[in-house]
């Protein structure tokens, strides 16, 4: 599938056919695999991504070194943080690490800035995913400040469940504690009191997920 079919199929918001040349002539592909960084804190950010495949966890991290979950990028989505510092020349406020193997359409700086005033199907596509990155960070914000442990939590294994669509979790009750902001012990705690009510069934670095309706 060439540049402007992926395009097409994964952001058919940006379906001007003169966007689309300009979009085929000056933008690159990125794949990398997964637990590499896509951007590191700090990084110079010369490039948006579009990604067209995979999932990216994007974290903000303290000057203690302690991480917080923003949101997860999947197919048809951009980091609004990313985009945010492309847009004013400035070095990364966020990690983006790959969850599962990613490809991405990289559009240039310059060239990001030239279409917000030329193509109208681009300036909707920027807002609109400003729009959709901030509803999460809200929703991210009302789930820390206004639930419970145990209700986090659940929502986190059903979206982690969407996102990479399967519903056999892999990964440590350490990885799930550093982005939900709590402790290992917390979490283990809550993912036994799950499995006893026969909610998802646990073992070493998996969680499948039986019921979590």
């Amino acid at each position: 599938m060439n540049i402007k079919d992926t395009i097409l199929s994964k952001f058919p918001i940006l379906m001007e056919p003169a966007l689309l040349d300009e979009m085929a002539r000056y933008c690159t592909t990125k794949t990398l695999e997964a637990g590499n960084n896509f951007i590191e804190i700090g990084d110079d950010v010369v490039a948006m991504p579009l990604l067209t495949k995979g999932v990216i966890k994007v974290v903000r991290e303290d000057s203690d070194g302690n991480e917080l979950l923003l949101y997860y990028l999947n197919g048809g989505d951009t980091c609004a943080s990313t985009l945010s510092c492309c847009m004013e020349r400035a070095k990364s406020e966020v990690r983006a690490t790959v969850i599962e193997t990613v490809t991405a359409i990289m559009v240039p700086i310059n060239c990001m800035e030239d279409w917000m005033k030329k193509y109208a199907g681009w300036r909707s596509f920027i807002m609109q995913s400003y729009r959709m990155r901030f509803e999460e960070l809200l929703h991210t914000i009302d789930s820390i400040a206004f639930k419970k442990m145990d209700e986090r939590l659940i929502e986190y294994l059903i979206q982690l469940s969407e996102e990479r669509n399967t519903l056999v979790l892999l990964g440590t009750h350490q990885e799930i504690a550093d982005d939900l902001h709590t402790s290992r012990e917390v979490i283990s705690r809550l993912l036994k009191q799950l499995e006893k009510l026969g909610k998802i069934s646990l073992s070493r670095n998996k969680i499948e997920i039986v019921d979590l309706s």
